[in-house]
């Protein structure tokens, strides 16, 4: 069973009631922010990367991660990225992600900023996604501007090189890259100008993307949802413990929220 702690104290054991003054702020908001990470996509059966069980457990982030891995052994690069890609396609949005599509129908100024490369939100039906770290939809070369779409088997590895001299590399921002200026800059303006923001599933030690939650707007109403504490923890106005999937549709129950 879910539960909360700081300013919504209680356990979810009724609808709405843990979650009173979210469902207030956000009865009260005309923009709403949400960041979501990898805890989000945990409910649809994907692991989490820092979680028990999480991507990183046989390999350094260097090796699978970053221009550097990729340019030492690309077949590796490619193997897990489209057993990721295989992930992806077979796991399905939850009721995390569709309580969010559907809570975006509510407000005229409903942004996510995603850090998670799955393309569940867009699945799930959400509109104005920013996509921080990129997705797995495409490859785009690293020596000219081609893209080319993947389909649900990723990349045949012996396609890795590029007729231009390039190679083949998944539309993923890797440690040690920046995040794609336009998309963050889109971040950084719905987050600075939002009445409410949603941290949802994110572990908030990853930079600049965690900035997001506490940064940028010192006015908002932050909610964060997650089953464990984070560094933000202390910092919001409002934490609700338990798994997206559970506890986003009890703040938005078949349309309870509306924007005034």
């Amino acid at each position: 069973m879910a539960e909360t702690d700081g300013a919504c104290s209680g356990t979810l054991t009724e609808p709405l009631t843990p979650a009173a003054n979210l469902i207030v702020a956000l009865r009260g908001a005309k923009s709403v922010f949400v960041l979501t990470g990898s805890g989000i996509s945990a409910e649809s059966g994907l692991p989490t990367f820092r979680g028990v069980g999480g991507l990183w457990r046989t390999h350094r982030v260097e090796e699978l991660a970053s221009p550097e891995g990729f340019a030492s052994d690309p077949v590796l690069v490619w193997t897990w990225y489209n057993e990721r890609k295989a992930a992806h396609e077979a796991a399905q949005p939850n009721a995390g992600h569709l309580a969010l599509a559907q809570m975006e129908d509510a407000f005229d100024d409903f942004t996510i900023a995603t850090q998670n490369v799955d393309s569940l939100h867009l699945r799930a039906g959400s509109r104005n996604v920013l996509e921080l770290h990129g997705s797995l939809r495409e490859a785009r070369c690293t020596n000219c501007s081609a893209r080319r779409p993947l389909d649900a088997a990723g990349l045949p590895c012996q396609e890795i090189d590029h007729s231009c001299g390039g190679r083949w590399r998944p539309d993923i921002v890797w440690f040690g890259e920046s995040l794609p200026r336009d998309v963050w800059q889109k971040a950084q303006e719905a987050a600075a100008r939002a009445d409410v923001i949603l941290v949802v599933g994110t572990s908030a030690v990853v930079y600049p993307a965690a900035a997001l939650a506490t940064h940028y707007n010192a006015r908002a109403f932050v909610a964060e949802i997650n089953p464990q504490p984070t560094p933000i923890s202390s910092r919001v106005a409002c934490t609700l413990r338990g798994p997206a999937a559970e506890v986003l549709p009890r703040i938005y129950p078949s349309g309870a929220v509306v924007s005034e």
